[in-house]
């Protein structure tokens, strides 16, 4: 099972200058929760954005830059790369940024794990549109914002309609 992990706000905004756009403990301690223990793929500027390898997973990074190596990650130079490294770790895969990322793996995902935080934010990034026809939403929890989280927001999780 191939899984996109995305917060975005109402417009599919997702970032800005390499930051993202809020701040949601909820959020993040949800995004933890879903990808601890497995493997994770991102892009170098989203692995560059948090600074740091996520611990308790294997943080394999998709990266075009040559001569550039970081201590406790796996660097690959495409996202089939990253995909079959991950396989061999686990069955279960987080895809989890950027934007190019995002475009480069919408057709090989199973489910997609949306954060719709109920915001209208400037962007420079943006999630590609979630089609109804392709993808079904089969679970939605909505938190309303308190002194910690600034927006209200909902979990929201879609599953790839399959052909017949």
């Amino acid at each position: 099972m191939t899984t996109i992990v995305v917060a975005m706000g109402e417009n599919n905004e997702i970032g800005s200058d390499n930051q993202l756009l809020w701040h949601l403990p909820k959020d993040l301690k949800h995004f933890k929760e879903i990808t601890s223990g497995h493997p994770v793929i991102m892009g170098r500027k989203t692995y560059e954005s948090i600074g740091k390898p996520l611990p308790n997973r294997t943080n394999i990074v998709v990266s075009r830059k040559k001569d550039w190596f970081e201590e406790g990650i796996l660097i690959v130079g495409s996202i089939k790369e990253a995909v079959k490294f991950a396989k061999k770790i686990d069955e279960e895969i987080f895809i989890i940024g950027g934007g190019t990322i995002y475009d480069q793996t919408m057709e090989i995902v199973d489910k997609l794990e949306v954060t719709l935080v109920k915001a209208n934010l400037e962007a420079d990034t943006f999630f590609p549109e979630i089609d109804s026809k392709i993808w079904k939403k089969t679970n939605e929890i909505c938190h309303e914002k308190d002194e910690k989280n600034q927006y209200d927001f909902c979990f929201q999780t879609f599953e790839k309609i399959l052909k017949e």
